[in-house]
Formats: structure tokens, sequence, C-alpha cells
């Protein structure tokens, strides 16, 4: 059986095009605010996690940073190392990080989370390659009641299809969006003084098909879980997205309202060293 992590690695070799082209601009956003977080200075040894195309990176060297990103898809890093050719990009797997303890003052992990076979592990994996005192910060995506392009689809898929189909079992894809389990997870990993926010963010994109286009093509779960409804249904769900996400035109375009989830913490830090909050 496949296990969701293979799942996962082919759908990401297979996306990268439709990606970039509809997804990074919406996921970037995100990058600012992640950085100010994780308190990057020109003195930061940054860790780029699931690093994808590398604009979490780019943006963190921009800053004078010293970055390294990871990513599992060769894809993925073939496209961050076309867009940024300066940059140190890798090949790996964030449940098992090749850096000694202690490599680095921040690891950043922008949207990774809903990716991963165990997260737990990713996030331990995080916490073990940070310096004493060194921060992380992760990004999910907000229930489809606040990030409208899942309410979009997912509620088309419920009115005319069915979300119970047969890809190999992974993590829910909205657990992190809750404050309290993140907290939690971030507690037990070691992490102390977890803090939690939304930003608040605007998809543009220039067409309904496109956000269509968007879900079935680059992505990894939904795509495949539309493709998975038998035919008829399948051109109703796709009629109903179109419609449902119309009611987001503004300008010849679409502007969807949509929220990330930031969840970050402090490793601590060494005896006598002096933290400033």
């Amino acid at each position: 059986m496949t296990t969701f992590r293979d799942f996962e690695h082919e759908r990401w070799q297979e996306a990268v095009e439709t990606y970039a082209g509809c997804w990074a601009g919406l996921t970037r956003q995100t990058v600012p605010t992640l950085l100010d977080a994780l308190r990057v200075t020109p003195a930061t040894r940054l860790l780029d996690v699931s690093c994808g195309t590398g604009h979490v990176a780019a943006a963190a060297a921009s800053a004078g940073a010293s970055v390294v990103g990871v990513d599992f898809s060769s894809e993925m890093l073939s496209r961050a190392r076309s867009l940024h050719p300066t940059l140190d990009f890798r090949l790996g797997d964030a449940e098992d990080l090749d850096f000694p303890d202690g490599s680095f003052d921040a690891a950043a992990i922008n949207f990774g989370m809903l990716h991963f076979q165990h997260p737990e592990l990713a996030l331990a994996q995080a916490y073990r390659v940070l310096r004493p005192g060194g921060r992380a910060a992760y990004t999910v995506w907000a229930p489809p009641d606040q990030s409208r392009a899942f309410e979009v689809v997912y509620g088309s898929i419920g009115d005319y299809g069915t979300l119970e189909v047969p890809l190999p079992p992974g993590p829910p894809f909205f657990r992190f969006s809750d404050p309290e389990e993140s907290r939690r997870v971030l507690l037990e990993t070691g992490f102390q003084e977890p803090r939690i926010e939304s930003i608040r963010l605007t998809w543009r994109l220039p067409s309904a098909e496109v956000l269509l286009r968007a879900f079935e093509e680059g992505t990894a779960r939904t795509g495949p879980t539309l493709l998975a409804q038998t035919p008829a249904d399948l051109v109703r769900i796709r009629k109903a997205i179109l419609e449902r996400a119309s009611a987001y035109e503004i300008d010849g375009g679409l502007e969807v309202p949509m929220v990330a989830v930031l969840c970050r913490g402090r490793k601590e830090s060494s005896p006598g060293e002096v933290q400033v909050s």
C-alpha cells in the first residue's frame, strides 16, 4: 500500500508548475510575518524546511541571513534553484534532517506541516537542529469558514460528491489550524512560549477556472479527491466550484479571502544565557 509520504511526494513531483503559477503568489504573502516571528537578522542561520520553490529562503537571504532550504521533491528544488541560483537547496526529509544538533538559529516551515506523514516528528527534528534559544515557526491554513477557497471547493464536493475517497491515510488537513492543538504540540516538543496568530491574506487569481485548476493540479490531497469522484458527480462539482468562486469576482479577476495560522515557539536557552522576549 502506498504510504502517505510516498503519495505526497509523487504529487509534489508533478505539481510544481501549477503550484508555482497559482499558489506561490499566495503562500509567499506570509513570509514577512514568518521572518519577523523568527527575528531574522543578518546574523541568523535559517533552515527553510519543506522549502518548495524557495521563497522563504530567498527573503531571509535578502535580509542578510545565512540560509539552507530542504525539500523532499527534486522537482520543487529544481525550480527553487532556477529562481534563486546562489542559495543552498538540498534534497532531504523533514522527518529526518541531515544536520547536526544546534546547527541553526531559526527554522521555518511555511505550509509544510499539512503535508508530513508524522508532523510531530518534523517539529522534533526542527527542535533538534536549533541552537539553545533558537526559534521555530510554521504556517498552516485556517479552516474553510475563514479560508474561503477551501469552502468553495470542499463545499461543492460535499454538496455533489463525497470526501470519503480511497487516499492513503494522513493527518487531518486542518489539525494545526486549532490554536490549542498547535500550542499543545509545541509544548510537548519542548518549545517554550508558544504563540499563535492569524494572518489575513487575499488570493488574487485571473478567473474561477484558474482557481479550479489550482486545486485539481496544484495540491496533494484535494486534486486526487476531486478526480476520485464519479464522472457525473465531477461535472456537477466543477460547475458548483465555478459558481461559488464567482462570488469573489472583482475587476475582471478573483479576490478570495484566505487566513493563515502562524505558530511559533522558542527552544530552551542554555543556563546563564539571557533571552530578549
